[in-house]
């Protein structure tokens, strides 16, 4: 399966656009630095709501403006897939009491 490819003129109409609006993060609820270098963790990033790789667009209507943190932690997840944390972390939910742990972290159910 290919990945739909990224559209990278709308991409920079994107950033100018929300820059210019200096919204803030629309993850985790607080301001963003629109100054902040972009190696900095709580620079802006812009975010794509319904990620591409699950068959999202670039339009303007599914991009919204995000701490680099907050996007890296959401990942290519949905907002419905994932949990905001009070901290302003994600996570996603937990297994289901007897599902198989994930790959490459901690067990979340005990063995029987």
């Amino acid at each position: 399966m290919t990945t739909p490819r990224r559209d990278s003129g709308a991409r920079k109409r994107h950033r100018q656009n929300l820059a210019h609006h200096k919204p803030e993060c629309h993850l985790c609820g607080k301001p963003i630095d629109f100054d902040l270098p972009h190696t900095d963790p709580m620079s802006f990033e812009v975010d794509h709501i319904v990620p591409i790789s699950a068959g999202g667009s670039s339009h303007s209507s599914n991009v919204a403006a995000s701490h680099k943190a907050c996007n890296r932690a959401k990942g290519d997840r949905t907002e419905d897939m994932s949990t905001l944390r009070r901290s302003g972390s994600l996570a996603r939910r937990p297994s289901p009491p007897g599902a198989l742990p994930r790959m490459g972290g901690p067990s979340r159910t005990t063995p029987a």
